[in-house]
């Protein structure tokens, strides 16, 4: 699939002759920038239908072009951490024609996938996982006397979860033959925070003297010819050289260290991975890259061109939506909360855009906390922060909220401290797929005493349940789905009672108990059935164990509706209180089956799993044929 010029001509005409990375070898090298201006000609034309990465696709470009043009891919593994910044590795990889699929049910997934292709090394989505797999594969490898090369591509942001750095640690200690590239651009999807961020500004900006450059040459030279021409060749093309010997933490924990060097000068890089190869034990290459490559407005604004919406490649328009989307509500919520409550202090795990906390961290800097991709330490953070008082919140997505699982067992609900969850994305979130569909939550959460679960159905729920969590205390996770919802003005504030249900339709003989948002569709199936009535579950734990009991007495069966697995989530709540009870009401549980779900839309997820109206509906004609 090349792109036409008015000619009739391709405007990518190296690219077209490339089908694997066997073709890629076959270009003398002084193409390969040309090969890397057309991989990002092609990203952006395939981005701009919307919703695909496009920004750290493109900053990503040269690095991958050079370490497919040194290693023989799928032999040699080359992994990338996170996943999403790899589409020139698929086009490069024989799925170039496949590309308008990404994202798409039944087409290529938005990350690297080990079922889609010999050449995706790990199944991914998730950040900082990439070097603990390469560690793996090089003690495999080491352990059956294999020989292929193992490489690992991994953001700055990435280096900020404390998996990556543990997994740097052992990496140094064990010391086997392995790459790892550090593709340094100052991102993840928001500027990168804490003291890692600040020690890659310095590698890149602190200069080095004449006698340290001497010094380091002599000491490199002893341990490995290959190294010192590096050192050399390095003085000369690229910012800055630091010897692996001088003070920084990657030699502190035994990783020899290249660079920084220029992640866009691709011949540049092919020179040096074929050095780098030469050598035994993990070394770490320091590229300096810069995210939305190529193209001006994305270089510009790289965190509004990390995902954005569809666009016109030639200008970068594109139409933004007004829809108010739940992630705007919570933030605009907890901004005028905050500037009614002085102990109010929001935390979040990289996720500022994304949990709709840019107006909050300019009107709040000082009770503002970002640590970075690290949930575990945005959890214990909070833990510390209730223990002195403040009243924190903490914005992570359902999917990420399961990598700190133990931190709010083991540090919030084991002293039933006040701590919030705002659990933003639950439930299917569509084209990112299996890896990142929050539907696990209500089951993990639900297994953690003390811990209490509230889904709001509109806005004024979700308000009224940040202000009555905090009455009620201990920690409270308030789950919302990825979507729109409703605007409410400015300082409204409404209440609810809390742990009660809502009934939304009337009728005892069979009652739908619906959580979240299938709601909408409970309701819309119970019209026109009189003996249909549907309830506002908004409590998961507790359940309102009230109304349940009365509709449990008068209910000839009960319908449970969630997005959420099936296994151990609302239905399985209801149906252990009622067992507990020793009533014997029929409950069909409706939910996300036992299984990964891949990307798709989250109407077609549904209605797959026979959850959406249509489902729904099924489920009542067979109660009403079994009483007939």
């Amino acid at each position: 699939m090349s792109g036409p010029t008015e000619a009739g001509l391709s405007n990518t005409p190296l690219l077209d002759r490339i089908h694997s990375p066997a073709d890629l070898k076959r270009l003398p090298r002084q193409q390969l920038p040309a090969l890397s201006a057309e991989l990002r000609e092609e990203i952006v034309r395939v981005c701009s239908v919307g919703g695909l990465h496009l920004a750290s696709s493109l900053g990503a470009t040269d690095v991958i072009v050079a370490l497919h043009y040194v290693l023989n891919s799928p032999r040699d593994r080359i992994l990338f951490d996170v996943g999403h910044q790899a589409y020139a590795h698929k086009m490069l990889t024989g799925r170039r024609d496949q590309m308008p699929t990404v994202k798409q049910e039944g087409g290529l997934s938005g990350f690297t996938k080990v079922t889609e292709s010999e050449h995706d090394a790990i199944t991914v989505g998730h950040a900082s996982t990439s070097l603990a797999n390469a560690l793996g594969m090089a003690l495999a490898r080491d352990a059956r006397g294999e020989d292929y090369e193992v490489a690992a591509v991994i953001g700055d942001g990435s280096l900020t979860g404390g998996m990556a750095l543990a997994a740097l640690n052992t990496i140094g200690d064990l010391g086997p033959r392995m790459l790892i590239v550090l593709n340094d651009n100052e991102m993840s999807i928001s500027e990168n925070v804490g003291g890692i961020n600040r020690f890659m500004r310095s590698l890149q900006v602190h200069p080095l003297v004449r006698e340290g450059e001497d010094v380091g040459r002599k000491a490199v030279k002893a341990v490995s010819k290959p190294l010192a021409d590096i050192v050399s060749r390095a003085k000369h093309s690229t910012r800055h050289f630091f010897d692996p010997h001088s003070a920084n933490p990657f030699a502190a924990m035994g990783l020899r260290y290249v660079g920084p060097v220029d992640g866009h000068n691709v011949t540049e890089l092919v020179w040096l991975l074929e050095k780098l190869k030469e050598l035994d034990g993990p070394t770490i290459l320091h590229v300096v890259t810069r995210k939305g490559k190529g193209l001006s407005y994305a270089e510009d604004d790289p965190i509004k061109w990390h995902g954005p919406a569809k666009f016109d490649p030639a200008t970068g328009e594109f139409t933004p939506s007004n829809a108010y989307s739940w992630s705007s509500a919570f933030g605009d919520a907890v901004t005028e909360w905050a500037a009614e409550d002085p102990d109010i202090y929001v935390i979040t795990p990289a996720m500022r855009e994304g949990s709709g906390l840019v107006q909050y961290s300019q009107t709040h800097p000082k009770r503002y906390l970002d640590v970075g991709i690290a949930e575990d330490v945005a959890v214990t953070t909070a833990a510390g922060m209730a223990l002195r008082g403040i009243k924190p919140i903490v914005a992570i997505y359902s999917t990420f909220l399961q990598r700190a699982y133990d931190q709010v067992l083991h540090d919030v609900a084991i002293e039933n401290l006040n701590v919030i969850f705002a659990v933003d994305r639950g439930g299917i979130v569509g084209a990112d797929g299996a890896t990142h569909n929050g539907v696990f939550d209500l089951s993990f959460l639900r297994s953690i005493p003390n811990v209490q679960i509230a889904q709001p159905r509109d806005t004024r729920e979700l308000r009224a349940m940040l202000r009555g969590a905090a009455r009620v205390g201990g920690p409270v996770a308030i789950r919302y789905p990825r979507g729109n919802t409703d605007q409410l003005p400015a300082g409204e504030w409404p209440s609810i009672e809390w742990g009660t249900w809502e009934r939304m339709k009337a009728g005892d003989d069979v009652v739908i108990l619906a959580t979240g948002k299938p709601l909408a569709d409970a309701l819309a199936v119970a019209q026109g059935r009189p003996g249909v009535g549907v309830v506002n579950a908004r409590f998961v734990k507790p359940l309102d164990e009230f109304m349940l009991r009365q509709i449990a007495g008068s209910a000839r069966a009960i319908v449970t509706v969630e997005d959420n697995t099936v296994v151990g989530g609302f239905g399985s709540a209801v149906l252990e209180t009622l067992s507990r009870w020793g009533l014997s009401v029929p409950v069909h549980i409706l939910g996300i089956p036992d299984q990964f779900q891949e990307h798709a839309k989250p109407e077609s997820v549904y209605a797959r799993a026979g959850m959406d109206a249509a489902g729904i509906g099924r489920v009542l004609d067979e109660l009403e044929a079994v009483r007939g």
